[in-house]
């Protein structure tokens, strides 16, 4: 009697068919969903979700987008999303103020929870402004800290990302300063000819914010100073945000009231509970609480903020935090 044939059962290949067809459905109805989105009828909400998309790294640096635009439609998208540099689009504070802070505040840190119709955010409000300084690496190689690191390792309380670091191909490490760095008056990274939006404090403990040279910074009394931006408040008026791109992220803004409460705002982004924020609403957001200058710091996977060893806002990625060049604490 001869040898009978092996056969694999029918079900493994029902089963196999079953996960091909689900696979493919599922990729053409993710495809077809952000075709909608992307290309579909309202120009509104595809723009808006453009612009969010590009300022990830993800974004930047795949190719995934040129499913749905060509090489000119792309290119033509982000030269209507590239803000022009602005003259005077900030200005530096002035630099002669001290604050005379209430004895019984000096000690006071409040945490507000915002909860907005498309993000969340917390607040941190620091009433004595010379609680604040800049905890930096010492730039010796091309690896960051944690927001919590730099905490725990200055024996501070609290802290927030500050400055931005290079990303290239989203591999950076958080160790190399995008920009300038000035830490106790001296610049540590940087030329002091670079033109960039800086935000700092004097010695004074004011915060200052706008466009300028290093070297301006620190002739100017900044003590402790990053460069981002773009500026938001300067003097309680609202700086023009019209060129700007108003695409929805993870926000980390620096400000400061007139009594001297520093305050500290992240809001989540690119989350099912929290889409993210604009510049204008981080802006209208850090005015309605009062500030007198005010400006963005690094944001989207960087936004965090710690309190008490704890990281209390819902940072972007599962894994965590991301490494950072520095960050601004409160002891």
């Amino acid at each position: 009697m001869g040898k009978r044939r092996k056969r694999y059962p029918s079900s493994l290949f029902r089963i196999l068919v079953f996960i091909i067809v689900t696979l493919l459905l599922l990729s053409f109805t993710i495809y077809k969903t952000g075709y909608l989105i992307l290309k579909g009828s309202s120009p509104t909400i595809s723009n808006l979700v453009f612009k969010s998309i590009s300022e990830t790294n993800t974004f930047k640096n795949t190719n995934l987008i040129n499913i749905y635009f060509t090489d000119e439609e792309l290119k033509s998208k982000l030269a209507d999303l590239d803000p022009q540099i602005e003259e005077n689009s900030g200005q530096v504070t002035g630099t002669e103020a001290t604050f005379d802070i209430d004895p019984e505040l000096k000690d006071k840190i409040e945490i507000i929870d915002i909860e907005e119709k498309l993000f969340k955010a917390k607040m941190m409000i620091i009433y004595d402004p010379s609680r604040i300084s800049l905890a930096i690496d010492d730039y010796s190689d091309d690896k960051g800290s944690y927001v919590e690191e730099l905490v725990v390792k200055n024996d501070a309380i609290a802290g927030i990302n500050a400055g931005g670091f290079n990303d290239a191909n989203y591999q950076g490490s958080g160790g190399v300063p995008d920009g300038i760095v000035i830490k106790d008056g001296q610049l540590v990274y940087g030329d002091l000819d670079d033109y960039l939006s800086i935000v700092g404090f004097n010695s004074n403990h004011k915060l200052m914010v706008g466009d300028m040279t290093a070297g301006q910074a620190i002739e100017w009394g900044m003590v402790d100073a990053v460069s981002f931006g773009p500026p938001l408040i300067v003097n309680y008026s609202y700086l023009d945000l019209s060129s700007k791109s108003d695409s929805l992220n993870p926000r980390t803004v620096i400000g400061q009231r007139g009594d001297g409460a520093v305050l500290l705002l992240v809001i989540d982004g690119r989350q099912i509970n929290s889409v993210g924020a604009s510049y204008q609403q981080a802006q209208d957001l850090m005015g309605r609480y009062g500030a007198e200058n005010a400006a963005n710091l690094d944001g989207g996977s960087s936004s965090v903020m710690v309190y008490n060893n704890e990281i209390i806002n819902s940072v972007v990625n599962l894994s965590g935090d991301r490494a950072v060049p520095n960050a601004w604490i409160v002891k």
